[in-house]
């Protein structure tokens, strides 16, 4: 085992030798390829040193498709030296020398990364495609060669062993703790030839990574569903048709009605639509998306990826991906998780159970004879939402118009913790949709640029999220970086005649990313890689989750809820019936997610490399916890990105785990009588949102709450008990 600093034997040193010439060899390729990059491109190219722009953001207007092989190359270049200096440091590994100087290599690539990962995601083309699928294996690689160096980790290892005696704070603890164990799950410990292997396998798994993006994306952008005849939409709202009729001729078809696989265009189509064939087709095409033996199919790389994540797992010492993974998590291992997911998927489930029941009772009243299928659900739903509560979610999207929900969270913000908000005009930004907002602490002090994106295009991928541009962090001369923040949703786009008009799904989605933003921007962290949402993924969706329970609460409506023509707040009345709906159809919602959450576990649980049917693994799956055929699990495997791209393999059930955390948090607000308590809000920045992971999770929650989660307030938030 090689790690620990000791005299070498012969052949130890004859593996060293090989290791350095190697690493000499990897240098000379390095400068090479650089200087044939940089030669190729824009001598200025924006990457290669601090972006001299308001703030430091991007330079969006000067960076150009070929700048970024040439930065990508440049800053691994740059990091190996550094990596190297560190590595073949004569002196005796030290806090300082050896875990702080790593914390601070790779400059050029962070702010290249950075910037293409996030376009990669939000505004991608083919282009940006090609130079994904050119840096990929450039990345895994030298990500590799920075876990498996072998005198890197001696030095790192020696500063560990060496950690109770060093007389560090917290933050500096956690620092050492997270890049030493970082380093043996990343194989530092493997022998020669099974590092050699762990490498191939990192470079496949990070082009099947890509591959799944891409068909994904592919098959979302391919799907066309034309009509022709307005008949066939009866029941759609007149705005959802004026949508449609506008993307028909944007596409070069006026006169007919386009919807796609975006969730914008077929969702109301679900809701509204008397059209039951037309919403089993486009329900369908959603589901099977990289799923229709085309060039775009995703069974093969789901079966070749599992292959390779449980291959990697065996080989450091686990017996599945998921305990592999989740061994860096709140959870620890799958055994607690698995613990946990009963707790709410048994309610939830029971609970769907009777919403299926009186939705079957809608439809028998018709007198059609049908029974109820996934395609019906959200149609009766509404139906029945309508018959409960007189809630009309056509007649309630006018005054979720988005500039007034996203001014709602921004006063939020302001309640809760003091900010300030002022929009920025003629920033540099990636696309014409992009705006741009300074966000300030209470006493004027920048917190840190905050990008809005929130529109649907061919070159975004489906869903929401939030990207750190570049992170906080507290430099060696004292200097506190502030972040630059990317919040990228899906939401209905404005029309000629009339704004983004926001569902309730849409609010909610707004809300959360926000609160995404929100634990980046008051990050007070020393190391960027404990700052802000660099946390577990199990509790990094508290803060974010957390935002979405003030939504609906009567005091936050009337704040943001006002009418887009006529400026008036929303009624009480409509208040009164959205608090009555509270936990409506959430049967339905926690059964959605919770199926593919248990999906996600099964195919991480898995212990053998054999061949899988995907589509029969699917339905074992489905039938072993029970799941009604009335719905569809959220995500189907073939499209179920969020664990073959996005980094939540055997992690999807963070947004449950986290769901119990945020309706705790939610309750110390509702405890006190305000929800607005600035008392509280204060404790939870001052305990959580500013510490990011300088500290345990559980022990950062502990000292907001003053006890562990009480399971209790998600069950009570969801109407599953009283």
């Amino acid at each position: 085992m090689v790690g620990t600093i000791k005299k070498h034997t012969l052949d130890a040193i004859k593996i060293d030798v090989e290791n350095i010439v190697k690493m000499k060899v990897k240098y000379l390729i390095f400068c090479t390829m650089s200087m044939l990059a940089v030669s190729c491109a824009d001598t200025q190219n924006p990457f290669l040193s601090e972006f001299d722009t308001p703030y430091g953001v991007p330079p969006f207007d000067k960076i150009k498709a070929e700048h970024y092989i040439p930065a990508f190359i440049e800053g691994i270049r740059q990091d190996s030296l550094e990596i190297e200096a560190i590595a073949n440091n004569p002196e005796p590994p030290t806090f300082a020398n050896t875990i702080v100087a790593l914390e601070n290599t790779g400059a050029v690539l962070a702010r290249v990364s950075g910037v293409f990962y996030n376009l990669y995601s939000a505004d991608t083309n083919d282009d940006l495609d090609k130079i994904a699928e050119k840096v990929s294996p450039l990345i895994t690689e030298h990500s590799d060669n920075v876990k498996l160096n072998d005198r890197l980790f001696a030095r790192i290892k020696a500063v560990y062993e060496q950690r109770d005696s060093l007389g560090l704070t917290n933050e500096q603890m956690r620092l050492l703790e997270n890049q030493y164990k970082s380093f043996v799950r990343s194989g530092a410990e493997l022998n020669e030839e099974q590092k050699a292997r762990l490498r191939e396998i990192n470079k496949e798994l990070a082009l099947l990574d890509i591959k799944f993006a891409g068909n994904v994306l592919a098959e979302t952008n391919a799907y066309q569903k034309w009509i022709d005849n307005e008949q066939d939409l009866e029941g759609l709202p007149q705005a959802v048709k004026d949508a449609a009729a506008a993307e028909s001729t944007a596409a070069g078809q006026p006169g007919k009605w386009l919807f796609t696989t975006q969730k914008t265009s077929f969702i109301p189509v679900l809701q509204y639509c008397t059209n039951r064939q037309l919403r089993k087709d486009l329900l369908i095409a959603y589901t099977m998306r990289g799923n229709n033996n085309n060039a775009n199919d995703n069974k093969s790389v789901i079966n070749q990826t599992m292959r390779l994540r449980i291959e990697k797992a065996k080989m450091l010492g686990f017996d599945n991906p998921a305990d592999m993974i989740l061994e860096a998590s709140m959870a620890k291992n799958s055994k607690n998780v698995m613990d946990f997911l009963p707790t709410v998927w048994e309610p939830a489930l029971k609970q769907a159970k009777i919403e299926a029941s009186e939705l079957q009772k809608l439809m028998d009243a018709e007198g059609h004879g049908e029974k109820l299928e996934p395609w019906d659900w959200w149609f009766y739903a509404e139906k029945l939402r309508m018959q409960k509560y007189a809630i009309d979610e056509e007649a309630l999207k006018p005054y979720f118009k988005l500039e007034n929900v996203r001014q709602g969270v921004f006063d939020l913000a302001t309640k809760l913790y003091g900010l300030k908000f002022e929009k920025l005009s003629g920033m540099p930004v990636y696309n014409p949709d992009v705006e741009v907002f300074k966000v300030l602490d209470a006493d004027g002090s920048l917190l840190g640029i905050f990008y809005g994106d929130y529109f649907p295009r061919a070159g975004k991928r489906g869903g929401a999220w939030m990207n750190n541009i570049s992170e906080q962090y507290i430099s060696a001369d004292g200097v506190d970086h502030r972040p630059v923040i990317v919040n990228v949703c899906n939401l209905t786009k404005p029309t000629a005649d009339k704004p983004s008009l926001l569902s309730m799904d849409d609010v909610e989605t707004l809300f959360h990313e926000f609160g995404h933003a929100l634990h980046g921007f008051l990050s007070k962290c020393t190391y960027r890689s404990l700052s802000g949402t660099n946390v577990p993924r199990d509790f990094v969706e508290m803060p974010s989750q957390l935002m979405e329970n003030w939504c609906y609460e009567p005091e936050m409506l009337r704040l943001y809820a006002k009418h887009y023509l006529t400026g008036e707040t929303i009624p009480d009345s409509l208040i009164v019936s959205l608090q009555r709906a509270k936990t409506f159809n959430q049967g339905f919602v926690m059964t959605e997610l919770l199926s593919a959450t248990i999906l996600d576990m099964d195919y991480h649980l898995l212990t053998t490399t054999d061949s899988i049917d995907v589509e029969a693994f699917e339905r074992a799956s489905m039938e072993r916890m029970g799941m009604i055929p009335e719905i569809i699990v959220r995500y189907r495997s073939t499209n179920f990105s969020h664990i073959f791209t996005t980094g939540y393999e055997a992690g999807y059930y963070s947004y449950t785990w986290a769901a119990v955390l945020d309706a705790d948090v939610f309750a110390a607000f509702k405890e006190t009588g305000d929800i607005f308590n600035r008392e509280v809000a204060t404790r939870l920045r001052r305990n959580i949102l500013e510490r990011g992971f300088t500290d345990d999770p559980m022990t950062l929650y502990v000292n907001f709450r003053g006890r562990n989660p009480d399971p209790a307030n998600l069950l009570r938030r969801k109407g599953f008990i009283d």
